[in-house]
């Protein structure tokens, strides 16, 4: 592959010859990787040819335990030792605005997909503090297997490269297929298998509905309810109805537009 930077700007929307032609280099490399450093390498070349400085990719399997997570970066030692050390992965605000993106976004759109709360814009102060000015993220999602994010960032005092991000996305995405493979991703452990009146109930009780509400609904007795509610709870080893309708949801049993569709706000 030449060595060769993305270039001038293209006319919005769309990427020159010698961008697509990169793109496909940077992207055959990338599938071709075999292990994390071959993806750490192929990352990083990436990031210095499309006129970014850092990247990071984080792949994470059902589960925070499960075995198959994967975390390649190059940021700062500086960030990723206060990142670690205070766990703050937990409340990264990329990380929950990756949960409402389709397609990759730069950190400076942030409030269009969640509020910030005082403590999201501390985290992104400090981590401009740390060389991290601004970022492009490519999120994916695999509803009760896997999330993971591409991201690649600039330092201070510089302007995103808003020409190459269409590249940036095609070259994230490449990145986080590779990243499932690399990882062993395989089908995960069998899901609970509910009964249709065991996730009608569960349905219902998403939309706000009390065991009466909902025993009216199906024209069942109240008691019928309390029981199918908790041979599904059984089923998924919770023991709260929050968690249920949680579960429920991440492993696609119901969908937010069974629930969204049906509510009218007031």
């Amino acid at each position: 592959m030449q060595g060769r930077r993305v270039g001038t700007a293209p006319a919005a929307g769309f990427l020159n010859v010698n961008q697509w032609h990169l793109t496909q280099e940077l992207s055959q490399e990338i599938s071709c990787a075999t292990d994390e450093v071959a993806l750490f390498a192929a990352l990083e070349k990436a990031t210095a040819l499309m006129d970014f400085d850092h990247f990071a990719l984080t792949y994470d399997r059902r589960g925070l335990s499960e075995p198959g997570n994967l975390l390649v970066h190059n940021y700062p030692q500086s960030w990723a030792t206060v990142y670690n050390g205070f766990d703050l992965g937990k409340a990264d605000p990329v990380r929950r605005a990756g949960e409402r993106a389709l397609t990759g976004f730069s950190w400076r759109q942030l409030e269009h997909y969640i509020p910030l709360t005082t403590g999201d814009r501390q985290m992104l102060a400090v981590g401009r503090e740390n060389g991290l000015a601004d970022g492009y993220t490519v999120p994916r999602h695999l509803v009760g297997e896997a999330s993971g994010t591409c991201t690649f960032v600039i330092g201070c005092e510089r302007d995103m490269p808003d020409y190459v991000l269409h590249c940036a996305e095609i070259v994230g995405a490449t990145a986080l297929a590779a990243a499932r493979r690399i990882s062993g991703s395989k089908p995960v452990d069998p899901r609970p298998v509910l009964s249709e009146r065991q996730r009608e109930c569960v349905l219902w009780s998403a939309r706000g509905k009390t065991a009466g509400e909902i025993a009216a609904i199906l024209g069942i007795s109240e008691e019928t309810v309390v029981q199918h509610l908790k041979n599904a709870r059984e089923r998924y080893d919770v023991h709260g109805r929050q968690m249920l309708i949680l579960c429920a949801l991440f492993d696609g049993l119901i969908g937010f537009s069974d629930i969204f569709d049906w509510w009218t706000p007031a």
